[in-house]
C-alpha cells in the first residue's frame, strides 16, 4: 500500500454525510495556489535564488494542477457520465480551458526566467496577475465540483462505490505526487481530518511511507497543531521544527 492511502476522504459520521472525493485534494490545491500566488507576488525577480525557488514552486503547482485535471477527467468525470450523461459537461469544458491556461502561464514563467534583468520586474508582475486570474477561476470551478458534481455522484453512487473509485484514483498516482499532495493537504486540513487521514495511513501503509509523510508535513504545522496530531497518532513530539508557508 502506498502513501496514496493518506488521501482517503472522511468517512461519514452522520447519516446525512456522504463520502466526498473532493474535500481533501481541493484543500491541498487551494493552499498550494494561494501560497504560490503570494510568493510570486513578493518575489525579487532580480535575485537569482529567489527567482529560482519561486519558479520551481510555481512549476510544481502547474504540474500538479495539470495532473489533477487528468485524474478528474479519467476517473471522476467518467464515473458521472457513465450514469448521468453530460452530468460533468460544465467542469469538463472548464478543464479544457485550464489546460490551455496552464500552458500559457508556463510560457510566461519561461520568458521570465530567460529575460534580461531590466525586463524581469514587468514580466514577474504579469505572471503574478495572470496567476491570480487562474487561481480565481479555479476557486470558482472547485466550488462547482464540490456542489454540482458531488450531487451527481451522490445521486448515482453509494458510498462503497465512491470509496472504490477513490482507491482506483490513488492507486494510479506515483508516490512523489502523493507526497506533494500531503505536504499541502495536511496543514490545510482540520485536526480531525489530519488524524483520520494519517491514522488510516499508519494502519495500512509501510512504515517508511508513513514516516516520509510525517517528515514532509511536520515543518508546516505549528507546535500546537503538531502536538494535537502527534497525540492522536501516538508518535513522538518534536517541538520547534515548524516554519510557516
Amino acid at each position: 500500500m502506498s502513501i496514496a492511502t493518506a488521501t482517503r476522504p472522511a468517512t461519514a459520521t452522520h447519516r446525512s454525510e456522504r463520502v466526498d472525493l473532493y474535500v481533501g485534494i481541493h484543500k491541498a490545491l487551494r493552499h498550494f495556489m494561494t501560497d504560490t500566488l503570494h510568493r510570486v507576488g513578493r518575489m525579487d525577480a532580480n535575485n537569482p535564488d529567489d527567482l529560482r525557488r519561486t519558479l520551481a514552486q510555481f512549476e510544481g503547482l502547474m504540474e500538479l494542477c495539470l495532473q489533477h485535471v487528468h485524474h478528474e477527467n479519467d476517473f471522476v468525470h467518467s464515473a458521472i457520465e457513465a450514469r448521468q450523461p453530460r452530468g460533468a459537461a460544465r467542469t469538463a469544458d472548464d478543464h479544457v480551458e485550464h489546460i490551455a491556461h496552464i500552458a500559457a502561464l508556463r510560457d510566461e514563467a519561461r520568458a521570465l526566467a530567460q529575460a534580461e534583468a531590466s525586463a524581469r520586474p514587468a514580466l514577474a508582475l504579469r505572471l503574478y496577475r495572470h496567476l491570480a486570474l487562474f487561481v480565481a477561476d479555479n476557486f470558482q470551478h472547485m466550488n462547482v465540483e464540490e456542489t454540482q458534481n458531488n450531487a451527481a455522484l451522490w445521486a448515482n453512487y453509494g458510498d462503497d462505490e465512491l470509496m472504490a473509485l477513490h482507491q482506483r484514483i490513488v492507486a494510479s498516482l506515483p508516490p512523489e505526487e502523493n507526497l506533494l499532495v500531503m505536504r499541502w493537504m495536511i496543514p490545510a486540513s482540520t485536526p480531525a481530518e489530519r488524524a483520520q487521514v494519517l491514522g488510516g495511513m499508519r494502519a495500512g501503509a509501510p512504515a517508511e511511507a508513513f514516516a516520509a509523510v510525517l517528515d514532509a508535513v511536520r515543518p508546516h504545522l505549528d507546535d500546537h497543531a503538531w502536538d494535537q496530531l502527534a497525540r492522536a497518532l501516538g508518535v513522538p513530539q518534536q517541538p520547534g521544527l515548524a516554519h510557516f508557508g
